[in-house]
């Protein structure tokens, strides 16, 4: 069973359903596996949880 993991920004429930669809579909193309067989996690991240060069992401660009 082939676990896709992903982390990202805050999502609709409708683009996560769009994003698991297409990560399922391109990597049962590549590894010739049943899309049953998939399993699909979306971890979402806020951009006050995630810094980057030391900096949160909800503090750049202001």
């Amino acid at each position: 069973m082939p676990i896709i993991q992903i982390e990202g920004p805050v999502l609709s429930k409708e683009k996560k359903a769009e994003l698991a669809s297409k990560l399922t579909k391109t990597a049962q193309e590549v590894l010739n596996i049943p899309e049953q067989a998939f399993t699909v996690l979306i971890k979402e991240n806020n951009m006050d949880n995630v810094a980057v060069g030391g900096q949160l992401l909800s503090e750049r660009n202001k």
